[in-house]
């Protein structure tokens, strides 16, 4: 019987069918368990590696050699269990959403060594506990708030606060409010913080189940724009009409200023007197302004030091562990930073942050901050030297791609550095790409924008290997404290010559407190006592002469 026969004699019509019916259920049979398999590999690598900001699963990272690894974080750090938490320095709590770089950002880190003592974790969950109660639009704040209509106190209050105020720039910002939140823990009192219109949107909460941004309609607002020296509301100016002496007052007022920044005069100074500290403790609230990292200056207080002592047995990871508990980027400068991260860093085998911040530019010409940028680099070997016989490299099994990342406000430094790495091949045969992220010429004060950038740039550079910073800049203060780095510091010569010692080792990643007061003088002398008589961890900063910073005594 031919086919056309079978077709006519409806066999085959009716064989078909049913062939067709049995390949789609085996199909679908197929298909379902293919599914539940790949959906449940899928969960286990989107758990692991989410890419940034998105919730999707993140590629396999080309490794230098050609390979694909899954092995490895966006750091380019072998596969770990990564601690979200550092060490329990952060709470657990959070909606992850509103704040993805919180429990992201430490993937993008190598692991930090330093890890916070028991004793900070449990104040800090204590101090979360005590903000939660006091915080903005709680009881305890509304009744704190009625204290400020009276020039003094009534009995005592719930709770007492302090509120920050901004002066300067990004960084001298962020170092003053982590000082002040350490204050404020020192002294159980609530920290809030105005961040006005210029900072909006730049950080996430850091306290779970609050906030610590100051209401708008805080009673006292219209008087922050007062706060300079001698303000007829400053503790130094009470001090003052009372002869120095704060016993003579009888009933504390309602609310002080203090006044802390580069300009402060001798009687504001006086805040840092161990024998005020009593009577401050009796002021439901402390209105500072400041532009300083004070906190070197905390330990030389006597009521403090045993409760700084156990807070921080190591000295020099004050800051690293502040500025980590506090400052996370919001979503949309971790989307800065990540996206700058992925296109130009992710594949590098080594960054290396160099941060260039010139205060003059007619007394540091540019050729001269060069030549002060390409000795340290020569001097120090952070980058391998340029080749200037041959055009090309010779081939290499084992090249090395080094990417450096230059934050500053102008891009001439960008220019030659990229120019002199692109025109000539290195004398080892390393690759080296640069990056700079923006230019913006001039610091646009309370620009929410400028900010941002600066923000991003400073995350960015904390994502470093090897970091330069700049004397005497908080921007890089800020960097090396997120990164938990000792920086080279580049002296930017003020002059015609570059210096012989370009940017040696710093021997602390604490910041250093510019202006101090300076009560420990020698007698009938114009010299000042060396801190470290006093205590052995606050010594003089390595790039302000005048300026006091933490060390850990042992390295001394």
């Amino acid at each position: 019987m031919d086919i056309f026969q079978m077709e006519r004699s409806g066999y085959g019509s009716k064989r078909f069918p049913k062939l067709v019916v049995s390949f789609l259920i085996a199909f679908c049979l197929l298909y379902m368990v293919s599914m539940v398999y790949r959906s449940s590999t899928f969960v286990l690598i989107g758990e692991v590696a989410k890419d940034n900001g998105t919730g999707e699963v993140a590629e396999n990272v080309t490794t230098p050699s050609g390979t694909e690894s899954e092995d490895k974080h966006p750091s380019g750090t072998e596969s770990m269990v990564v601690d979200k938490l550092l060490g329990g320095l952060l709470a657990t709590g959070f909606d992850e959403e509103s704040c993805i770089s919180r429990y992201q950002a430490t993937s993008y880190r190598k692991t930090s060594p330093h890890k916070p003592s028991a004793y900070l974790v449990s104040k800090l969950r204590k101090y979360e506990d005590l903000h939660k109660r006091c915080g903005p639009n709680t009881e305890s704040y509304k009744r704190a708030l009625k204290k400020l209509s009276s020039s003094h106190i009534n009995g005592t209050t719930d709770c007492n606060y302090i509120v920050w105020t901004p002066s300067n720039g990004l960084g001298n910002r962020i170092i003053s409010m982590a000082s002040s939140f350490l204050y404020a823990v020192l002294t159980n009192r609530v920290l809030l913080v105005d961040h006005g219109t210029d900072m909006a949107g730049i950080f996430c909460e850091p306290f779970p189940n609050t906030s610590w941004l100051l209401p708008m309609d805080f009673p006292l607002t219209n008087q922050f724009y007062s706060l300079q020296p001698g303000n007829a509301h400053s503790y130094g100016h009470l001090l003052k009409i009372n002869n120095m002496n704060i016993s003579t007052v009888s009933q504390p007022p309602s609310f002080l200023h203090i006044y802390l920044a580069y300009n402060y005069d001798k009687h504001d100074k006086l805040f840092f007197q161990d024998q005020n500290q009593g009577f401050l403790q009796k002021v439901p609230w402390l209105i500072l302004k400041s532009d300083q990292y004070f906190v070197p200056y905390l330990f030389l207080i006597p009521s403090f030091q045993q409760e700084l002592g156990k807070l921080f047995p190591d000295k020099e990871t004050v800051f690293h562990h502040l500025v980590r508990y506090l400052f996370h980027p919001s979503n949309q400068a971790w989307g800065l930073i990540t996206r700058f991260y992925r296109a130009y860093l992710a594949s590098a085998d080594q960054k290396i942050g160099l941060q260039v911040r010139v205060f003059d530019r007619k007394a540091s010409p540019v050729n001269v901050v060069l030549e002060q940028i390409l000795g340290c680099i020569k001097k120090e070997k952070l980058l391998p030297q340029v080749d200037e016989q041959k055009p090309i490299a010779s081939p290499s099994k084992n090249q090395t791609l080094r990417a450096i990342t230059i934050a500053s406000l102008y891009p001439e430094y960008y220019e030659r550095i990229k120019s002199m790495y692109w025109m000539k091949p290195t004398v080892n045969g390393d690759v080296i790409g640069v990056y700079q992220p923006s230019h913006e010429e001039v610091q646009h004060f309370g620009n929410n924008i400028h900010n941002m950038k600066a923000w991003a740039e400073i995350s960015i550079l904390s994502l470093s290997d090897i970091l330069v910073t700049s004397s005497w800049s908080t921007f890089g203060y800020v960097a090396q404290g997120l990164g938990g780095l000792k920086p080279w510091i580049l002296y930017v010569p003020a002059g015609n010559q570059p210096t012989d010692q370009p940017c040696p080792r710093g021997m602390s990643m604490e910041p250093c407190f510019h202006f101090p007061p300076d009560y420990h003088r020698i007698p009938n002398t114009r010299q000042r006592l060396d801190t470290g008589s006093l205590v052995p961890h606050v010594r003089q900063c390595e790039d302000a002469s005048k300026g006091i910073k933490l060390f850990n005594a042992k390295q001394l």
